[in-house]
């Protein structure tokens, strides 16, 4: 279960913002559909979804684009970034006492019911400092901690007995611009190692406008039980698909051959079979089958959705979706957002985070007052991220009415553009 996520010095972001997953243990709106029990006193239950609201340039996407870096950056400091290479991280530049200064990231979420926070700062060189806090008991134990020397090239590091294994190797294999967290895990420390898997694993996020690949959910269909399952959800959302099925297709593929130093490169195109959905329609008048691109956008999308939603909820993972309305109807945005409110059909704990700028969401029967979110920018043009629950709204205030009208701000601010044009002469 992801519990609480904190980013500073990145893009718009300029002080720390935080999104909390941790649900408001007074308020037993939609407790049992809503909330995961997470078994903790300290923390009872967290959320199974959270939007965010706000103006377009808000910086509500950059909060979840951070999410996702800090997932890539787990993902591949030790893997895939080289000795001495930099990283694209871009701090706020908009205050010149940010711009040199580190990026910090900072994720707190519970591993087999145990609560971990793992955070670290970067600079586009290296990472600055890093360290991983662990609740066996209500207090924590630092496994390790790292921080650049003054002279800003050597690291000291503090370890707990708590984490065995080789760590000597593990720090003197870390280089300046990798994570430790990764280097250890993949030198295969037992204990680490499952922690790096949750960051890298458990966040799926599919950014604004992205052409979600169709792929994985025609892989789906290859078995029996896929088919059905991807049916049953394009059903439900009451698309007029009776059927689905795959069939091998035969096209070009260009294969680009890297040449040797002073050569020049090769294209080569050879023939290969792949599958590809059809679409079967029935009316009392008879059926068709469609192709892939004859189905309308909306579909299309929603076709592509269809696996890591189902794949989500199967593996008990978090869903990080820019702008989920983006191309579908309002009620499958909501049938959506259900499938995460139903125990019977999340049944892993899986979690929702989004955008979107529908306000027809802001619905009492959708949502709990601690599951919404917004973002607008302050005086210094740098996002600030709040919840509702700073507003305390009443048990059955109208909050889309409420957000329209500018109470809980984050909504634009348009100028009166004959005060500020001259008419022409």
């Amino acid at each position: 279960m992801l519990v609480e996520f904190r980013v500073s010095n990145f893009r718009s972001v300029r002080d720390e913002q935080a999104l909390s997953l941790v649900g408001a243990t007074a308020d037993k709106e939609l407790a049992q559909t809503h909330l995961l029990a997470t078994g903790l006193r300290a923390l009872p239950s967290v959320v199974r979804s959270a939007v965010v609201y706000g103006p377009n340039a808000s910086g509500k996407s950059t909060i979840l684009m951070a999410l996702n870096y800090m997932r890539a950056v787990v993902a591949e400091s030790a893997s895939h970034v080289k000795p001495g290479e930099t990283y694209n991280v871009q701090p706020f530049k908009l205050d010149a006492a940010f711009t040199l200064a580190p990026t910090t990231f900072e994720l707190t979420f519970l591993l087999d019911g145990i609560r971990h926070e793992y955070s670290f700062a970067m600079t586009q060189r290296r990472i600055v400092t890093e360290s991983l806090a662990v609740y066996r008991t209500s207090k924590p134990s630092v496994w390790f901690s790292r921080r650049l020397r003054e002279d800003g090239e050597s690291y000291d590091y503090e370890f707990s007995s708590y984490l065995t294994g080789s760590r000597k190797l593990w720090q003197e294999s870390t280089r300046a611009n990798a994570l430790f967290l990764s280097t250890a895990a993949q030198l295969n420390s037992e204990l680490l190692l499952p922690v790096f898997r949750w960051i890298v694993d458990r966040i799926v996020y599919l950014p604004a406008h992205s052409a979600v690949d169709s792929d994985f959910t025609t892989a789906l269909l290859a078995t029996e039980e896929g088919r059905k399952t991807v049916c049953s959800f394009l059903s439900s959302a009451d698309i007029s698909i009776a059927d689905i099925k795959v069939v091998p297709r035969k096209g070009i593929r260009a294969q680009v051959l890297v040449p040797p130093p002073g050569g020049l490169a090769q294209v080569n195109q050879a023939e290969r079979e792949f599958l590809v959905p059809v679409f079967e329609h029935r009316t009392s008048r008879g059926k068709a089958t469609l192709e892939f691109e004859e189905e309308s956008e909306g579909t299309r999308r929603l076709f592509g959705l269809a696996a890591p939603v189902l794949e989500v909820l199967r593996d008990g993972r978090v869903l990080v979706v820019d702008e989920l309305d983006s191309s579908l109807h309002t009620l499958m945005v909501r049938r959506l957002i259900g499938m995460f409110h139903d125990p019977a059909l999340n049944r892993s704990g899986a979690q929702l985070i989004f955008t979107t700028h529908d306000t027809s969401l802001l619905d009492h029967t959708l949502f709990r007052r601690d599951q919404i979110w917004f973002a607008e920018k302050d005086e210094d043009q740098a996002t600030c991220l709040y919840p509702l629950t700073d507003f305390s709204p009443r048990k059955h205030e109208a909050w889309e009415k409420g957000y329209l009208s500018g109470r809980y701000g984050a909504v634009p601010f348009f100028r009166d553009m004959t005060k500020s044009t001259s008419a022409p002469s």
